[in-house]
């Protein structure tokens, strides 16, 4: 028995991918990048090949990730554009020490630096609370902040509010993966959804009160209940793959009990 052919995608098929994503229509599509909706379906069926700049259009006007627009220019015979280079390279260096510079500063308050699918890049000394009492093997290269997050024996069983959390992390993962295309963060996805947590009631409407602002994240911590929120911060250019996938997630205390137990 012969071996089974391997289809390679076309930029067609992944052009049509990408724009249902986006809920785009051809027409749209067109008008944004100024060319036929004939054109875009000439695209789409192989009928018209595209030129690299065009390629970089449709690209731009659809927010496709830097990585998979390497895929794109590929499909459509044409060399990658865009960089990836590993974090610890030289070349980086100037992005280390911004990421640095943010971890530092953002002390006595946690601060962690991610990567596409939420592995561990980087973090500063007070994120070594996430790390306590966490199993040896959650704790493996690479850590994964999101199963830290969820895992019953790490920060899913330490979560005060854990149906709301868990609730938002997951709407929040599913609409990434959704929205840039990645198979593995669909399979994180999965993972944490799966995870059973005894005694806890998951099917919990959070319904804000007067007075909330932020959902924020209630962990035990010895006999204290810390109370933070999050924000979430990227490069704004970025022309490397790897620098276009960071993000930098840092805490605040959500009350001033938890500020001054971090002081």
């Amino acid at each position: 028995m012969g071996a089974l052919a391997v289809q390679e995608e076309t930029f067609g098929d992944l052009l049509r991918s990408w724009r249902q994503r986006r809920r785009v229509s051809q027409l749209d599509l067109a008008i944004e990048a100024d060319v036929s909706s004939r054109h875009i379906s000439f695209l789409e069926t192989g009928r018209a090949r595209p030129s690299r700049e065009m390629v970089m259009k449709l690209a731009e006007e659809l927010e496709i990730p830097l990585r998979h627009q390497n895929r794109l220019l590929v499909a459509a015979g044409f060399a990658p554009v865009f960089r990836e280079r590993e974090v610890r390279a030289p070349e980086m260096e100037v992005v280390r020490q911004a990421l640095d510079k943010i971890l530092a500063g953002h002390e006595p308050y946690p601060a962690l630096v991610v990567d596409r699918t939420w592995n561990l890049v980087a973090a500063n000394s007070a994120a070594a609370m996430f790390m306590e009492g966490v199993p040896a093997e959650l704790l493996k290269e690479p850590v994964n902040v999101m199963r830290l997050s969820l895992h019953p024996q790490a920060m899913g069983g330490r979560l005060v509010n854990l149906a709301e959390v868990r609730a938002h992390l997951l709407h929040r993962l599913r609409r990434q993966a959704e929205m840039s295309g990645d198979g593995e963060l669909t399979e994180l996805h999965d993972e944490l959804a799966s995870y059973v947590y005894e005694g806890v009631e998951l099917n919990v409407a959070h319904v804000p009160g007067p007075a909330d602002i932020l959902l924020p994240l209630r962990i035990r911590a010895g006999d204290r209940v810390l109370s933070m929120f999050t924000t979430i911060a990227t490069f704004g250019t970025p022309v490397d793959v790897t620098v276009s996938e960071l993000a930098i997630e840092t805490f605040w205390p959500n009350d001033d009990e938890t500020a001054a137990a971090f002081h």
